[in-house]
């Protein structure tokens, strides 16, 4: 009987069980980033804990029983954390190989059983995930190098792990999607500093591994509604942190992709906390000279904000106004673009409260001197739903903009662009005549004032010169200093 007994027990594993690629067994070493494929796994706390023995790392999972296989789960997951260098094709290549083998395995085995994740499972996976993924990037040197130029746009760069890291996403995804992850015992593991450190992987400079962390950012937060607040805070930090000190970031558009599907799923009427998002790290967003990248995102963002809560417009157009590029004519152009979309769900209240410094933009955006914005600008009015906002507010809004229309057909020098103006001109002239008539008429009166003053200052000039002229200054005076008719005195406190 007690032959039978003992011969249950498990026995000791001998060398010969131990991976051959694993390195030697180190007992001053705790790095996490250095497990021993037998030696050490993760036990319910996450930390080095009883050794998982008898199953060997290398073994099939179709050649284990079932009740061995959590064990040889575990045991592939540590060998995995072996971090391996890429940057040389020519290194380790037997120990990539069956790296890269164990992970594909680990994907199939997820994929096709589907097994129930016990607590060990989550802790060695993530322990797993954090060991390949979470690293410090290079910095940039395209950018030091070419000086970092509005129109220079860098050729994106391709990690030479990633045919590794691919799989792994691939598992974080299928960890993440699989509905026998216990959510309760996964957000142990799945915590704020692991979300802190998956963000950081957003400035990758391979939009491939960009394009894999969006997704599964995506269902993080779906899946983790206690991290949810978290997530939206931390993002908020790297928008802060992009416009207000670095404007360098690789991921602001795959962000912002994965915030305008959360914005879309707010509940109305929106929170306070998501309106100081919208005004505090989205507008800012259009300071950085580089808006063009992510322009789009961040326009779906927005527009998602205005549809829950219309009365937002007003707020958006004037952060528009706020970040109104000047001297850059193709934001400018974004601007407009962008514009026109806000303007498409502004209703008639939130546009009355600003339409004044609105349309007086958009004048100054109609004499451009660059052709394409001023026909941009022009072509504001092929919008039917701005048309009919300006209809019933053409009291206001023509003689802001009747000016620059008029300068526009008497001097631009782009015949393009004087044609659409004519065009603009005469549907004015439709919507309301004698109102455009006036509108001219004060114009012809300020362009005689204007031309009256200019003439009496060029004589003003004219008579200053010639009198300096018959009294010459002598000497070393260049400056005549003025007396001071009273002494400074000093603020005294009381």
């Amino acid at each position: 009987m007690w032959k039978q007994i003992l011969g249950k027990l498990p026995r000791k594993s001998s060398k010969s069980e131990i991976a051959p690629n694993s390195p030697p067994p180190n007992p001053g070493n705790n790095n996490s980033s250095c497990w021993n494929p037998i030696q050490q796994t993760a036990n319910g706390n996450g930390h080095a804990g009883k050794a998982v023995i008898g199953v060997e790392p290398h073994t099939p999972f179709k050649d284990v029983s079932n009740t061995e296989k959590q064990a040889l789960f575990i045991n592939k997951l540590d060998l995995c954390c072996v971090v391996l260098d890429f940057s040389d094709r020519n290194k380790d290549d037997a120990e990539k190989d069956a790296k890269r083998q164990a992970l594909i395995e680990l994907f199939e085995y997820l994929s096709t059983e589907n097994p129930q994740f016990t607590e060990p499972m989550i802790a060695a996976i993530c322990r797993m995930f954090a060991a390949n993924l979470f690293r410090v990037f290079p910095p940039n040197c395209r950018s030091i190098v070419s000086g970092g130029g509005e129109g220079e746009e860098d050729e994106p760069v391709f990690d030479p792990a990633w045919y590794h890291l691919q799989v792994i996403y691939d598992l974080l995804l299928r960890f993440v999607t699989s509905s026998s992850v216990d959510v309760k015992i996964a957000k142990k593991y799945v915590d704020s500093l692991f979300i802190l450190r998956f963000l950081e992987l957003f400035d990758s400079e391979d939009p491939r591994e960009r394009d894999s962390a969006k997704t599964i950012l995506h269902r993080i937060y779906g899946k983790f509604m206690v991290h949810r607040h978290f997530i939206r805070k931390a993002v908020s930090n790297i928008f802060y942190r992009f416009v207000f000190e670095t404007e360098r970031h690789n991921g602001i558009a795959e962000l912002l992709e994965v915030f305008g599907s959360v914005i879309s799923g707010f509940a109305q009427p929106l929170k306070e906390e998501h309106k100081i998002f919208l005004v505090k790290a989205l507008i800012p967003l259009h300071k950085p000279k580089k808006v063009g990248v992510y322009l789009p995102q961040l326009t779906y963002c927005i527009t998602q904000f205005i549809a829950k809560e219309p009365k937002l417009s007003s707020n958006v157009i004037r952060g528009l106004l706020k970040y109104w590029p000047v001297t850059n004519s193709q934001k400018e152009m974004m601007f407009l673009g962008e514009l026109e979309e806000v303007l498409e769900a502004t209703n008639m209240v939130e546009f009355q409260k600003c339409m004044v410094p609105l349309f007086r933009r958009i004048s100054h955006c109609l004499n451009s001197s660059h052709f394409q914005v001023a026909e941009r600008a022009l072509f504001l009015c092929n919008n039917e739903h701005l048309i009919n906002l300006i209809s019933q507010n053409r009291q206001v809004i023509l003689p802001l903009i009747y000016p620059a229309l008029e300068r526009n057909t008497r001097w631009h020098w782009n015949q393009s662009v004087l044609n659409v103006t004519k065009n603009v001109r005469k549907m004015f002239i439709e919507m309301d005549e004698s109102l455009l008539l006036a509108c001219q008429s004060n114009f012809q009166e300020e362009e005689e004032k204007r031309a009256a003053s200019e003439e009496r200052r060029r004589r003003i000039w004219e008579r200053l010169e010639s009198t300096a002229a018959f009294q010459p200054v002598t000497g070393d005076a260049g400056f005549i200093v003025p007396p001071m008719t009273a002494p400074l005195v000093a603020p005294t406190s009381t």
